[in-house]
């Protein structure tokens, strides 16, 4: 774990969505594509809500897009 955090986690509070993801996820690198398109999708769905709430939604997101994987994903069709 971290010692080391911005301003913005700092004020969070310990225990949080945010601690976890700086310590765990912001800034390390990605190894494949499941992961990109994951971090694409929760970024795209965070437009106009805070990035605490995609943080606390996202195992749901993990499941209705199967995991992000993106062979899967693309085999979708739209329900009529």
């Amino acid at each position: 774990m971290s010692n080391y955090y911005c301003d913005f986690v700092k004020g969070k509070g310990k225990g949080t969505v945010h601690e976890h993801y700086h310590d765990n996820e912001y800034g390390f690198p990605m190894h494949s594509d499941n992961e990109l398109f994951a971090r694409l999708v929760l970024e795209i769905n965070q437009a106009g809500l805070s990035w605490e709430t995609i943080l606390k939604k996202k195992d749901n997101f993990y499941k209705a897009f199967d995991q992000f994987d993106i062979g899967k994903v693309s085999r979708y069709k739209q329900k009529v």
